[in-house]
């Protein structure tokens, strides 16, 4: 009788349950994680795009322009243009919007208000809204502690 070099059905049972055994404990404990590099990561946009205002307007003043900067994206993306300018890119990477009105952890632009606003949405339901006022993005929320969480 030949005898084959595999792992048997028990073998592969016992590794899956392992496998699922981990999974359980380790995913409550890897939520949380990805809830903070969210937060993280729109801190960082929120600071380049602040850093990218205050440049823009220092190269306005420097060509005698005394122009306010009145938008920083369209209709798909939060952050892409200085007032539609497409050779004038506010970050590096665009900033697209949120994918739809439910969307957790992402920016959004709202273009029918002057002036501009620019909402993150936690993925707890609470959202920081901003205003672009003067060339800044100036805190608008009701609650300053949903802009405070960006601040820290």
């Amino acid at each position: 009788m030949r005898r084959r070099n595999a792992f048997t059905m028990i073998e592969l049972v016992f590794v899956i349950v392992v496998i699922g055994i981990l999974s359980a404990v380790a995913f409550p404990k890897l939520a949380p994680i990805l809830s903070s590099a969210k937060t993280a990561k729109a801190k960082d946009t929120l600071a380049a795009v602040r850093s990218s205002l205050a440049i823009e307007r220092q190269k306005r003043v420097l060509r005698g322009d005394t122009s306010q900067i009145g938008d920083l994206g369209d209709a798909t993306y939060a952050f892409r243009y200085f007032d539609g300018n497409s050779s004038n890119p506010v970050l590096e990477y665009p900033v697209k919007n949120c994918a739809s009105a439910t969307a957790r952890s992402c920016w959004n632009r709202d273009g029918t208000q002057t002036p501009k606003t620019f909402t993150y949405r936690f993925g707890d339901g609470t959202n920081a809204v901003y205003e672009l006022k003067n060339g800044r993005l100036v805190c608008k929320s009701g609650s300053e502690t949903a802009c405070e969480k960006l601040l820290k």
